[in-house]
């Protein structure tokens, strides 16, 4: 029960950071494909950075033991696929899953038809997944689990290169953020 009522108070906090970043705008949401609002990568990279250096911290600690955490196999054509997916989904209707509950919390129409379409296609895909299982469960890696392990080089390193490809993702978003905003009110003056 604790597992289940602390899922849903995680749920709700993530929700409402989320909400409070404005991502239950599929306006703000699209602007990412168009390479104007970076808000979406700078969160995100904010949170993987957080999580990889946190855990990290907790195993160095003892707190937390790496070995008896679940990561789930990775597989090539399910990643591949589904990527391909919500991704168009995403590109298409401004919303992820995570964000299309927000926006419907928030009261935009757009994010429940969203999010109807969403569980349409996860009952879609249940129900012809036995047709398309080879597809989905190829390309299995079973070698690593985690990038250290991978690239056979200290979680130290993988925890700086992240923050080093964060700090480049917050200076390239904002150089292109200001230059969008320029092109803009440049465009209206004329």
């Amino acid at each position: 029960m604790s597992i289940i009522l602390s899922g849903l108070l995680l749920g709700a906090a993530f929700g409402f950071v989320l909400e409070r970043a404005g991502f239950g705008n599929p306006n703000k949401l699209t602007g990412q494909f168009r390479l104007t609002d970076w808000s979406v990568f700078k969160v995100m990279f904010t949170a993987i950075v957080f999580a990889a250096v946190g855990l990290m911290i907790l195993e160095k600690f003892h707190w937390v033991d790496a070995e008896n955490l679940f990561i789930p196999p990775a597989f090539l054509g399910a990643a591949a696929l589904g990527g391909a997916l919500v991704g168009a989904g995403f590109a298409v209707g401004g919303y992820c899953p995570g964000t299309s509950v927000v926006g419907l919390m928030s009261g935009r129409l757009d994010a429940g038809i969203f999010l109807l379409g969403l569980l349409l296609g996860t009952w879609l895909f249940a129900d012809v997944f036995s047709a398309i299982e080879s597809v989905v469960s190829w390309g299995e890696y079973v070698s690593a689990t985690t990038l250290p392990e991978f690239f056979h080089v200290s979680d130290w390193l993988v925890n700086f290169i992240l923050i080093v490809m964060a700090v480049v993702v917050f200076i390239l978003g904002s150089w292109m953020e200001k230059k969008s905003q320029s092109l803009v009110k440049s465009s209206t003056v004329n």
